[in-house]
């Protein structure tokens, strides 16, 4: 049973309103992470921002969900799984690629994000280097490590808040 409800639009604060009808537009529905996450107008904010610059990064649309779907097998989140499945698969991340990229092992950039989420960032040196040696360079790495921050908040507001899991949207 869900903890912290989701807020419809009607409910939100005006604040968070515009962000969240700008979401609703651009997805075609209000998915619950984000209305539970509209309690606070400053967490929403600063989550879509980070989200805008790192869709700005080095890391491609399909590594990010790799990211998110790395860190979200990790901190044990259902609801962030079933979403960047969904997202994943639009990218054109197979099935099998899917559940690889939860297990860490599709590519360098899910193996990295798997062990700095596994190990809260202190990796060992022979893990840096194997990053680095699989093609990884530092502004690469900069940016895994900063998709799986914005994802532990997804992730563990999601698994606090027990929120609803609305993914794959009904058309």
């Amino acid at each position: 049973m869900t903890r912290i409800a989701p807020l419809t639009l009607d409910r939100a604060s005006a604040e968070a309103q515009t962000a969240l009808q700008g979401i609703q537009k651009g997805l075609g529905f209000l998915p619950n992470a984000f209305a539970t996450l509209a309690h606070s107008p400053a967490a929403l904010k600063g989550y879509l921002a980070l989200a805008q610059a790192l869709g700005r990064s080095g890391l491609s649309a399909q590594e990010r969900e790799v990211v998110a779907l790395a860190a979200s097998a990790v901190n044990g989140c259902d609801y962030c799984l079933a979403a960047h499945e969904f997202f994943g698969g639009k990218t054109g991340l197979t099935a099998a690629e899917l559940a690889a990229a939860e297990a860490g092992t599709v590519s360098a950039v899910a193996r990295l994000a798997r062990e700095v989420t596994e190990q809260r960032g202190q990796l060992r040196d022979e893990q840096l280097q194997a990053a680095r040696a699989a093609g990884l360079d530092d502004a690469r790495i900069v940016e895994v490590v900063a998709q799986v921050s914005l994802l532990t908040l997804t992730n563990y507001l999601n698994n606090l808040a027990r929120t609803e899991v609305d993914f794959p949207p009904v058309a």
